[in-house]
């Protein structure tokens, strides 16, 4: 077989490998925040290291290569990263710089193509086809674009270059760290069918199991049972997805942009809460925070939706559409609020919350209309002014007086 793979620490690649029908490109950094973050505390090279709340109880957001041979992974209760991982150095998040290293890493895409489809705030898919004259090949594109990432940021990315974009994204998992792999389009069954079946888009743990009963491990068996038999087994519309995904057909084209279809935040408590006014609280400063990034982002929004997590990890969800779209916190809070009631949560421990906006659309689409007599409250035109507020001095420039009141509680504690 004639795949290349070229790795940061490997040997020379083989020569010769056709990726002339290898369009797409799927670029991922590697541990992404925990890099950013060992740009600032080089001595930590080397270590375990793991990006999430010190003392919290939310989830690892990163973590160095390390310690993902500890078993810690992305999304895992930092209770458990912890157990698993007990000499790891733990780094609280910094999102405003990855925030700033994703968006000149995302330039430097842009400047190879305008199809850029991101992904994440760490990854995302290229079709670079219209950059073969200018450029080169699409292996010569990815061997650049890893090495100004590498010159500018400090950090590496792993790329996959393939005919699909599952493929592609199959490939970049398949090098990381540091790595580049070719899959050539005649080659993509028999990179494919090895595989575990887990490797599939759309096969998760439940789905996985059903398969293992029907004595299917690896993707070359599954493309062996029949269509029919896989959607009377697994549902129609999985059952064909699957069956496609295991002879690689993806006919997916790259979206250069894909328009935001929800926006939220979610808090995990540091301790298990039951006071209604904290939790109203921590709504107010959800609210605050979604209305923030809708704003930013040019969307308004027209239904409201809480996620409310008990103690026990049971999960109540509950929305609302409103009558107007808006952008406007109090208003989300209000109705985030008047969720949180009709669940009937009072006095029942939660451990976490969160507060999202659907149904978005571009704010210069949307207009007010105001009923007789109606007059404009004016908390759109105070929350723009906090937004100039905090852009010039700082997310704490400018808070409202119930949260201001809470974070003074919480010192006095």
């Amino acid at each position: 077989m004639s795949r290349k793979q070229i790795t940061g620490m490997g040997p020379a690649p083989r020569t010769g490998v056709d990726d002339s029908g290898c369009p797409i490109l799927h670029v991922d950094m590697d541990a992404f925040f925990a890099s950013v973050e060992l740009l600032e505390r080089p001595e930590l090279r080397g270590r375990p290291v793991i990006v999430g709340s010190p003392a919290g109880r939310g989830v690892v957001l990163s973590a160095t290569y390390e310690a993902r041979a500890q078993g810690v992974h992305s999304a895992m209760p930092m209770s458990r990263a912890r157990r698993l991982c007990p000499r790891a150095t733990i780094i609280p998040p910094s999102h405003g710089k990855y925030t700033e290293v994703s968006r000149g890493v995302m330039e430097i895409f842009h400047a190879v193509t305008p199809l850029v489809e991101p992904i994440a705030s760490d990854e995302a898919f290229l079709d670079v086809a219209g950059a073969g004259r200018r450029l080169g090949s699409p292996s010569v594109i990815a061997a650049m674009i890893r090495a100004e990432v590498l010159e500018r940021f400090g950090i590496t990315c792993s790329v996959g270059i393939a005919s699909s974009k599952f493929i592609a994204k199959l490939a970049s998992k398949q090098c990381k760290p540091d790595g580049m792999l070719v899959v050539p389009a005649d080659e993509v069954v028999a990179f494919l069918h090895p595989l575990p079946v887990s490797a599939l888009w759309g096969v998760g743990e439940r789905t996985e199991q059903s398969l293992v009963r029907l004595g299917i491990r690896t993707v070359g068996d599954l493309a062996r049972v029949p269509s029919g038999t896989l959607q009377r087994e697994l549902g129609q519309a999985v059952g064909g997805h699957l069956a496609a995904l295991a002879w690689g057909r993806d006919e997916r084209a790259v979206t250069a942009h894909v328009p935001d279809k929800s926006i939220g935040n979610e808090e995990t408590f540091a301790v298990d809460v039951d006071d209604p006014e904290v939790i109203r609280r921590e709504l107010l400063r959800l609210s605050e925070r979604v209305a923030a990034r809708m704003r930013k982002a040019g969307h308004v929004g027209r239904t409201v939706s809480v996620k409310l997590r008990r103690a026990d990890f049971s999960t109540i969800s509950r929305s609302r559409t409103l009558k107007e779209p808006t952008d406007v916190a109090q208003e989300i809070y209000a109705t985030a609020c008047e969720l949180f009631q009709a669940a009937d949560l009072d006095r029942v421990r939660l451990r976490l919350v969160g507060v999202r906006m659907e149904g978005l659309r571009p704010a210069d689409s949307a207009s007010r209309q105001l009923s007789l007599g109606e007059r404009e409250t004016g908390w759109r035109e105070a929350e723009q002014a906090m937004d100039r507020a905090v852009r010039r001095f700082g997310p704490d420039a400018v808070l409202p007086a119930s949260l201001v009141r809470g974070r003074l509680d919480e010192m006095e504690a």
